[in-house]
């Protein structure tokens, strides 16, 4: 990708600038049910069941959560309890960055505005970019669009809200799942991978691949 100066910058939030971690919760929520040697597979499984339930209509985030538990536990024949499900909804909003998070972000926010889309509810994320460090022009969730990505409805209600469309906008995730294939049907062409890891490196999807956040600035020319 050569350098772009596009008129935001927007981001998914959890993942790719919060350390999300549901699977490290559940690994200390679930230890005394599920071996070991299992963990690995039960919170793959606890992942795929949180992208299935935000498919469909939207819903509080507190019900993808406590869904997606109870399908996991269901599918491992282990007792599903709401109040540890509600465990994962709370512990939400207490996650801040990943280390390479800040300094780049204030450093760009001199030059670009900041927007995230995240599929969050709005007592949840606000707690979640205070702790980012960085100023935000615009914070967009799931609520606010009534759908959640991967669904366009979620992108779309974010144009509409900034007044631009998917030629103004550089989006960056970790997701390829949740945000660049959906970006890339919506026609955003200026993309940006953040391989942290939790999913596999698609270069068809057409991105620039950075390992962290450090690696923004230079992406648009800062």
């Amino acid at each position: 990708m050569s350098v772009f100066r596009p008129k935001y910058i927007t981001f998914d939030c959890y993942g790719t600038l919060t350390r999300f971690r549901m699977s490290d919760l559940a690994r200390t929520l679930f230890a005394d049910q599920v071996p070991e040697e299992g963990m690995t597979r039960f919170c793959a499984d606890f992942a795929g069941y949180r992208l299935d339930e935000v498919l469909g209509a939207w819903k509080p985030y507190r019900y993808v959560v406590m869904n997606a538990v109870e399908r996991t536990c269901r599918r491992w024949g282990i007792r599903f309890d709401a109040d540890v499900a509600n465990r994962f909804y709370d512990a939400v909003p207490t996650w801040g960055p990943w280390p390479d998070v800040t300094e780049p972000l204030q450093r760009i926010a001199r030059e670009i505005p900041l927007v995230i889309l995240s599929n969050a509810d709005n007592r949840q994320i606000h707690d979640n970019v205070r702790l980012l460090g960085a100023p935000f022009h615009r914070v967009y969730t799931a609520e606010d669009a009534q759908a959640y990505k991967p669904r366009m409805r979620a992108f779309e209600y974010m144009f509409d809200q900034l007044g631009c469309g998917p030629q103004d906008v550089l989006h960056v995730s970790s997701s390829l799942r949740y945000d660049l294939m959906t970006a890339r049907d919506l026609g955003i062409t200026h993309k940006v991978f953040v391989a942290r890891g939790h999913e596999p490196s698609t270069p068809a999807y057409g991105y620039t691949e950075i390992t962290d956040i450090g690696g923004l600035p230079a992406v648009v020319g800062l």
